[in-house]
């Protein structure tokens, strides 16, 4: 997996954080890539690639998606990121769409079309 993918995904976190985020967030939230944990890299990277795949397979139609359908798949796809890597991952980690802060759901759908853009 392309570190530069998975950096792209990960600036469009901090991106998106510092956009929409209501207040200051953690600092965890918004660390550089060189501070972020070797599975939260592996993570971007792996969801990058998938959103690319999807992207690939639709000669590029999947990017009319609706905003709410992209930051499901992205948020869909780091949920299994996340169960892939920590046994027992806090429900809050993998919770659901409608469970989703309108925060983070607006994040994801940002990370889809900076891949889109990439």
């Amino acid at each position: 997996m392309s570190v530069e993918r998975g950096q792209i995904f990960r600036q469009a976190w901090i991106d998106g954080v510092k956009r929409h985020f209501p207040g200051e967030p953690k600092a965890g939230y918004i660390a550089p890539w060189a501070e972020t944990p070797e599975w939260e890299r592996q993570s971007a990277a792996a969801v990058f690639e998938l959103v690319k795949a999807l992207l690939d397979a639709t000669d590029g139609k999947a990017a009319k998606l609706s905003r709410i359908q992209k930051g499901q798949f992205v948020s869909a796809a780091f949920a299994a990121q996340i169960f892939r890597h920590i046994e027992d991952p806090k429900p809050a980690y993998t919770a659901g769409w409608d469970d989703l802060p309108e925060w983070q759901r607006a994040t994801d759908a940002d990370i889809f079309e900076a891949v889109e853009l990439a």
